[in-house]
């Protein structure tokens, strides 16, 4: 039998993996309109090849997307992680150990709480509003 415990822990994760999934997905959109190019000379800066820049098509458009409908979750949660993981590193790697001037917030606030709330994701699971295989439980 459910308890009301588990009901709202389910809840819980689905809340966190659509909050996480949903407005990283924002992010992706924008690079699906505007493009990735930017990023050529950012990976040529630290000697990586050019073509990772898609990858963070992956990481921000088709994990989301994984996490909102709750199927590979654990493996989608672990992509944006690494996702953000290499955009503190080789975009905001300056703001580690900034204060933002206009509100104190730490400089790379919203990277960590992506990064953050992904692995809380891929610890926890998907929860049971997700979609399954027969047969998954």
């Amino acid at each position: 039998m459910v308890t009301l415990s588990h009901r709202n822990e389910d809840l819980g994760k689905l809340v966190l993996r659509w909050t996480v999934g949903g407005l990283l997905l924002f992010h992706g959109v924008f690079k699906l309109q505007h493009g990735v190019e930017w990023m050529e000379p950012v990976l040529a800066g630290v000697g990586l090849p050019a073509f990772l820049r898609y990858g963070s098509y992956v990481g921000e458009v088709l994990a989301p997307v994984l996490l909102l409908v709750g199927w590979q979750t654990r493996l989608a949660a672990l992509v944006v992680a690494f996702d953000l993981a290499m955009a503190i590193l080789l975009v905001q790697r300056g703001k580690i150990l900034a204060l933002n001037a206009a509100s104190g917030a730490w400089g790379i606030e919203l990277e960590m709480l992506f990064l953050l709330g992904a692995l809380a994701i891929f610890f926890l699971g998907p929860g049971r509003y997700a979609v399954r295989r027969r047969g998954s439980g």
